[in-house]
């Protein structure tokens, strides 16, 4: 073999050599970026269903004192149900999923905020040792599950970024990476509260 003929067959190794490793290193990081994004998700769910569990025992609270407020509890219980019916595949994290769960969950939001405010009539209620260790248990809830969501959004940036980047969108859509979907604010939220005293 001439010399010639060994740099050719030479580059031409050093060549598939770069490409292999470009290619294994991209796939590898997009990987590791949705399987954090898996685990951050899963975070998310967990906080979530803690909320969801703490429900029952807020209920059962109320209901002892509160006999007037059937359908506010009754909307709580419904709107959990549907929240803990929602569930979404990891592996399809896309924008109508997220959206989809973030709306089941608003529902339930919303009917713990209406049930909230209905218990200000029950004084003997707010002063219940129980119902007050729930409010903090569910408050705190509330606050880990926007930091999680928080967090999960951050995750979700930097895989998005990996998939859509080049030389990432074609490698991406030879490995069947896709963009995942967001978190969003709730509607309306852009908007200030009135406050009138």
């Amino acid at each position: 073999m001439s010399k010639k003929s060994l740099i050719i067959i030479g580059v031409i190794v050093l060549a598939i050599f770069l490409i292999y490793s470009n290619i294994k290193g991209t796939f590898n990081g997009m990987n590791r970026a949705d399987q954090s994004v898996k685990a951050q998700w899963a975070k998310v769910e967990s906080q979530y269903q803690r909320r969801s569990d703490l429900i029952p025992n807020l209920v059962s609270v109320v209901k002892g004192y509160a006999e007037h407020e059937k359908s506010t509890l009754e909307a709580v219980i419904n709107a959990r149900a549907k929240a803990t019916s929602t569930n979404i595949d990891a592996s399809k994290l896309d924008a109508s999923s997220i959206q989809k769960f973030q709306e089941a969950q608003g529902e339930l939001s919303s009917a713990i905020s209406r049930l909230l405010v209905s218990v200000e009539r029950y004084p003997d209620l707010k002063a219940n040792q129980n119902f007050s260790e729930l409010q903090a248990q569910l408050e705190g809830t509330e606050n880990r599950i926007a930091v999680e969501r928080n967090r999960f959004n951050d995750e979700v940036k930097g895989y998005n970024v990996l998939v859509t980047e080049f030389p990432g969108r074609i490698y991406a859509g030879i490995f069947g990476f896709t963009e995942k979907g967001y978190f969003q604010a709730d509607a309306g939220s852009e908007k200030a509260p009135k406050v009138e005293f």
